[in-house]
């Protein structure tokens, strides 16, 4: 099936997706496949949550094939030392932060997970750290939620941030507004934590993303009725 998988990986690749990840932080091999082809590619061969599969993709060190790995793994089955294998070896923020945060995020040892990396003086892993953070409270239910410890990553956040390693900028300022949008308790908080915290700089390299302001998305997402709006999944 690994075969398989790749070869279809290879001929959905483009030059401009494949360039638009490199611009993101990848690196070769990389074929270039969209996130929609890949959703199409899933449905096709029925892989969502085969989770032998998603280990030996991940093991290729293809871009791709570690994106796809993301999408499909089991989180009910992913052990805290595979989540941190696949984060040792995610050599850029977007496998880091997003391919294995978002399956990190789903796993019963989330939070611990978190409490951890946040902590790590590694760029990825701490920046990562935050990720899982925002993935979480999207999703998960508030009544699971321990606000108040989620009051003291908001208050870490503000302390630290402005010194924070590049990376671990973008995701702190990330998981302000992933707290205030998903958590409406928290909301009021998280917007004044918010305006203390001001404009975050981060050197985005040459892509094309840029910061947000952890106030303006809050109060768009309060105009756009969405604060305390949960997702069913972190990975899409």
């Amino acid at each position: 099936m690994l075969e398989v998988i790749m070869q279809e990986l290879e001929s959905l690749g483009t030059a401009q997706t494949r360039k638009t990840y490199i611009n993101h932080g990848g690196k070769e091999p990389i074929f270039g496949v969209t996130a929609g082809d890949m959703s199409k590619l899933i449905k096709k061969h029925k892989l969502k949550n085969n989770h032998e599969l998603a280990l030996e993709l991940f093991a290729t060190g293809n871009y791709d094939a570690m994106y796809l790995a993301g999408l499909i793994a089991d989180s009910s089955r992913m052990t805290k030392e595979t989540v941190m294998l696949w984060l040792s070896q995610a050599y850029c923020w977007m496998i880091a932060e997003y391919v294995v945060g978002s399956v990190a995020s789903e796993t019963p040892f989330a939070m611990e997970l978190i409490r951890e990396l946040v902590q790590s003086e590694k760029e990825l892993y701490a920046s990562t750290g935050y990720s899982v953070l925002s993935f979480y409270v999207a999703f998960v239910p508030d009544k699971d939620l321990d606000k108040t410890e989620l009051r003291s990553f908001m208050e870490r956040i503000e302390r630290e941030i402005h010194a924070s390693q590049n990376r671990v900028r973008y995701q702190m300022n990330g998981a302000v507004w992933a707290i205030g949008t998903s958590v409406p308790d928290l909301y009021d908080e998280a917007f004044a934590i918010g305006e203390r915290i001001g404009k975050v700089t981060v050197d985005l390299d040459t892509s094309a993303c840029k910061v947000p302001s952890i106030t303006e998305k809050l109060t768009k997402a309060k105009e756009q009725n969405r604060v305390g709006f949960k997702r069913k999944t972190s990975r899409c």
